[in-house]
């Protein structure tokens, strides 16, 4: 028999990065380390207060602990400079493997199952960072996307397929990306830094659209190539750009950085790949961010990127299931994990 409780429990105990001992501890001593342990193994099976406490120091609704598995995240790819390890990437990803089942879920219930379809048909591993660039150009036209800015890299995504889920993410991660019965899914921090998420998305997303090859330096260098030539277009970026520059003021780059909701050194970056500035100015503007503190400051202009980018899609659907009747307000908050009160307080009234 299926030890369905003792594996949720298990994955919601990974999710927080917690051992057996943190748990119980959690609970108030409810329950033991050892009772934990049983209820793991399928030994024992809790009773409804032990059920609650538990739940509420995992932060769980309970029908958590008895729904059944339908997905596993599969070909999981952390970028190669990733300080994430061990406990730590084991929780970030039970956590995306717990939001897509409950997002693929979400989609079933409302009866709108978006498949993606590989745009790019492209059989052969990019081998230099410069083919990149050919690639990004060619999805923009696959998408119909045109030369314009981005208004909102994560809408797009959800609108192509790609699931996107934004979480708290450990320090030294920005974001990661996997599949589930053919289904892409990019993982994201959640950070009020627009620019560094736009980057991040479009970064995964080449490991999601791109055949890339199996030596993990080369694979970055050209995962980055292509995030900042589809962000920052040739053709756009140098009109705004200029064709070659000795030198560039801040407020400059700050107007460019609100027009492609990029950050100012990737920006320069790209102005380097087209060899719009030297090697040399772009060093120069990286020992002046150092010196200003902008690794832990922010750059100037951050709050000037109004692009919106925040997953919307997972929880329209709810609310669409809701409105529709076909699931029912706890079943809805249930699903996006949200308190009673606060999902009705939220989803308002449904008129008509």
């Amino acid at each position: 028999m299926e030890n369905l409780f003792g594996q949720r429990l298990q994955q919601a105990r990974t999710m927080k990065g917690w051992s057996l001992r943190d748990l119980a501890s959690a609970t108030g001593g409810q329950v033991s380390h050892n009772a934990l342990a049983r209820y793991e193994r399928g030994e024992m099976a809790p009773g409804s207060p032990i059920l609650l406490a538990v739940a509420a120091a995992l932060e769980q609704p309970t029908d958590f602990f008895y729904r059944p598995f339908k997905a596993k995240l599969a070909d999981v790819r952390f970028r190669k400079k990733s300080t994430l390890t061990g406990g730590k990437a084991k929780a970030a990803v039970e956590q995306a493997n717990d939001f897509y089942e409950r997002f693929r879920e979400a989609e079933e219930l409302a009866g709108d199952v978006l498949t993606y379809k590989p745009p790019l048909d492209m059989k052969t591993p990019l081998q230099r960072p410069e083919e990149a660039e050919e690639a990004a150009a060619d999805l923009r036209k696959q998408w119909k996307l045109g030369l314009d800015p981005i208004p909102s890299v994560v809408g797009l995504l959800e609108r192509e397929g790609i699931k996107v889920c934004e979480t708290d993410l450990a320090v030294g991660l920005d974001g990661f990306c996997a599949h589930a019965d053919g289904d892409p899914l990019v993982v994201i921090a959640q950070t009020t830094n627009v620019p560094r998420k736009r980057m991040t998305c479009t970064h995964e997303m080449a490991h999601v659209v791109l055949p890339l090859p199996e030596d993990e330096k080369l694979e970055e260098e050209i995962a980055k190539r292509f995030a900042g030539a589809f962000l920052l277009p040739a053709e756009t970026f140098q009109a705004s750009f200029g064709k070659f520059r000795n030198r560039i003021g801040l407020s400059e780059l700050i107007e460019i950085k609100a027009e492609f909701g990029a950050s100012i050194m990737g920006i320069m970056k790209r102005a380097e790949q087209l060899r719009m500035i030297t090697p040399q100015t772009f060093v120069n503007l990286c020992k002046f961010a150092n010196q200003r503190g902008w690794r832990k400051t922010g750059e100037p202009g951050d709050a000037q990127c109004a692009c919106e980018e925040t997953p919307t899609r997972f929880k329209q659907l709810v609310w669409r299931s809701v409105a529709e009747g076909q699931i029912s307000l706890s079943k809805g908050a249930s699903l996006l994990k949200q308190d009673l009160d606060a999902f009705r307080r939220e989803l308002q009234d449904v008129i008509m």
